[in-house]
């Protein structure tokens, strides 16, 4: 067993949250595995290069459901309710099959006209001014009307649970947690009454996602639980945004920074998925994967861990190791698509982000439409410089452009 200080993750780099990689980078020298402590003051062993993450995110030894953690006391990990993201196979395969036909990529393709007509109404309210943050004019309200619109949450609250996400998401140390669990009551709250109400109302051909789900069963006619729908309905909803606002954000901010590359996009739309894919490796909207326990004592990359550690999978780190990519500290448009396609941005093994086509398609119509619209677009130097939020996912709180 590990012995000694444990190192604060956010200590490996002077501003952690501006610039991860540097910290990754310096804790990857020392071995693939490492002791770290992370921002919430909870030690874990953090798993740093590709090959060690990708092995680690197919192990079957290690596990979502936090009641294989040697200090489990109660379900505070799971936020609200019991998704399948925090469940091991055989509860994760029921959970999963229940609501993975509703992301198929025939279905998601039949929302493309929907998110490029709230694509286009967003931007022609911004080209009404010379200049907007990207990441609340657009990149947030693009992904956010497009999942709650799916799953059937009504225009009036959205604002309300943007609210409730973001206080959730971006708690990065302890002292946050009494604002974190005061938006995990109200979201509770909101979504266990929106949840009854579908499920009291006959399903009809039309139904959102959420209705769908209220009614839906699987083979041996096993419906979701209250709390399982519950933990569904907000992992689809936060997971649903929050990804894609970071993913929008990031490629729009990599390419005003590279002149070049953005003028190799302009002439070669063919470069779009290669754009995407790359902003995937390069800056993952999330830096680290589910924490998984292990369920036994374990060795990964020549490192023993004890049975009932918490193990953190750095995707973002992985997305950077050099042994796997060429030149990986370089975003770059025209990396070979077979290398790009390797990138773990959205995990790897039983755990694959569900909404994967989703987020790129999204991905793809604001950039699409944004570079169309404004031919002249670029970083707004007259203010704020764009900032990082202090997180564990990657991605922007603010984006001054002008065009």
């Amino acid at each position: 067993m590990h012995t000694g200080q444990v190192p604060e993750l956010t200590s490996a780099a002077p501003h952690f949250f501006t610039d991860p990689y540097t910290a990754y980078r310096a804790l990857s020298a020392e071995g693939p595995v490492q002791r770290v402590r992370m921002p919430d003051g909870q030690p874990v062993w953090l798993v740093l290069t590709y090959d060690a993450v990708r092995t680690a995110l197919a192990d079957p030894r290690l596990r979502n459901d936090s009641r294989h953690s040697a200090s489990y006391q109660d379900d505070q990990d799971s936020a609200v309710g019991r998704n399948m993201l925090k469940a091991d196979p055989p509860d994760h395969t029921r959970l999963r099959s229940l609501v993975a036909r509703q992301f198929t990529a025939r279905r998601v393709n039949q929302l493309r006209a929907r998110i490029e007509q709230i694509s286009g109404e967003l931007i022609d309210t911004m080209a009404e001014s010379s200049g907007a943050d990207l990441v609340g004019a657009y990149a947030i309200p693009l992904p956010i009307t497009a999942i709650c619109e799916l799953l059937g949450v009504p225009a009036v609250d959205r604002e309300a649970f943007l609210g409730w996400s973001n206080k959730l998401v971006d708690v990065a140390d302890p002292q946050a947690a009494a604002v974190a669990a005061t938006a995990t009551a109200a979201m509770t709250d909101y979504l266990t009454g929106l949840i009854e109400e579908k499920r009291h109302r006959p399903l009809a051909d039309d139904a959102d996602l959420l209705h769908v789900l209220a009614h839906a069963q699987d083979e041996d006619s096993d419906r979701l639980s209250p709390d399982e729908l519950l933990g569904m309905s907000f992992l689809l909803l936060v997971a649903g945004h929050e990804t894609t606002v970071n993913l929008i954000s990031s490629a729009v901010h990599l390419l005003l920074r590279d002149p070049a590359q953005l003028a190799a996009l302009r002439a070669d739309p063919g470069l779009l998925q290669n754009t995407v894919e790359e902003t995937l490796r390069y800056e993952p909207p999330i830096q680290v994967a589910a924490y998984r326990y292990t369920a036994e004592a374990m060795t990964l990359a020549d490192i023993s861990i004890p049975q009932g550690e918490r193990v953190v999978l750095s995707l973002a780190s992985a997305n950077r190791d050099p042994s796997r990519f060429t030149d990986p500290d370089r975003f770059d448009i025209h990396r070979d698509i077979t290398e790009n396609r390797a990138q773990l941005a959205f995990s790897h093994g039983i755990h694959h982000c569900l909404g994967a086509q989703l987020a790129r398609l999204e991905a793809t119509v604001a950039l699409t439409d944004l570079l169309q619209r404004f031919p002249r677009l670029a970083l707004d130097d007259t203010a704020a410089a764009p900032e990082w939020r202090p997180s564990l996912l990657r991605g922007l709180r603010r984006l001054p452009l002008r065009w």
